[in-house]
């Protein structure tokens, strides 16, 4: 008894120590590595997305060149890019080159988008944490955020006459609803944790509005101002409507009139090239403003 006292007294220190630790490097050798979760598609697309551009491209100059779509209806790609270095060049519409009414168009689309989101995403976040703000704004977005462009266009034009003021409202109310619903619906993004955590901090309304509301709204937000842009650019053609001279949504009704329809479509893969040009650089700015997304 003396002896098995003695052994159990003269254990070496650094075993008693490092025991545990040892112990729980092995327990965690012997553990199976966990699998890292990822959501189904997650993965790239883009050579999905090549592939099915190119079939497409494939099978527009197949039709077109074999006379199976006339060209009335489907100009080839050929007389697509003849029509572009006419407009380049100027030799349509009474000389006004491509590049005149590209900027045009996006000084009223982006302008126009630009006030509506300064305008919008404040709007939206107080409707978020406001039930005033909220029942004084939610009726009439939601009112008139069903309505096509079309349908308040006259009213808009009594009111503001046919300058530049009637086209930059109708595509600023096209862009304003999409944002301040999103930046509304994003401040529940943020949790009763981190909520509860600021209050208990001392942090005040503001505060608790800029460091914990804002950044939790804003992957919604940016969803909101890409979905907004999109509404610019398809309300463009109803806003150059009024008494424009000049733009891409002009050149192209303009076009429609003469049965131009090689202008015609390619007015409208400019307008779409741009677009998505845009929303390809918000996707970009969404990965460094918010890369925890989907995280």
């Amino acid at each position: 008894m003396t002896e098995q006292v003695s052994l159990r007294n003269a254990e070496p220190c650094e075993g008693v120590v490092g025991a545990a630790p040892q112990r729980r490097l092995q327990a965690d050798q012997a553990l199976p590595a966990v699998p890292q979760f990822r959501l189904p598609g997650a993965g790239s697309s883009h050579g999905i997305s090549a592939v099915c551009i190119s079939i497409l491209l494939v099978l527009w100059w197949v039709s077109t060149e074999f006379g199976w779509v006339p060209p009335l209806f489907l100009p080839t790609p050929a007389a697509i890019r003849d029509a572009f270095l006419q407009a380049w060049a100027g030799n349509i519409q009474g000389g006004q080159g491509l590049l005149l009414h590209l900027q045009w168009s996006a000084l009223r689309v982006f302008g126009a988008f630009s006030l509506a989101a300064i305008t919008a995403v404040p709007v939206g976040i107080a409707m978020g944490v406001s039930r005033v703000a909220r029942g004084i704004f939610d009726p009439p977005i939601e009112f008139y955020r069903p309505l096509p462009p079309l349908a308040y266009l006259p009213l808009i034009v009594i009111w503001f006459g046919i300058d530049e003021t009637s086209k930059i409202i109708l595509i600023y109310l096209a862009c304003f609803a999409p944002i301040a619903l999103a930046a509304k619906a994003g401040v529940r993004s943020a949790s009763v944790e981190q909520i509860n955590a600021a209050l208990s901090l001392g942090a005040t309304r503001w505060q608790l509005i800029r460091h914990v509301i804002v950044p939790a709204a804003l992957p919604d937000i940016l969803v909101g101002l890409r979905i907004a842009i999109g509404f610019g650019w398809t309300t463009l053609v109803a806003a150059e409507m009024i008494a424009a001279t000049v733009g891409l949504g002009q050149m192209v009704l303009n076009a429609s009139n003469f049965l131009r329809t090689d202008i015609v479509i390619m007015g409208i893969l400019v307008i779409g090239l741009v677009a998505w040009s845009f929303d390809l650089l918000m996707r970009w700015i969404e990965a460094k403003v918010v890369p925890w997304r989907g995280r």
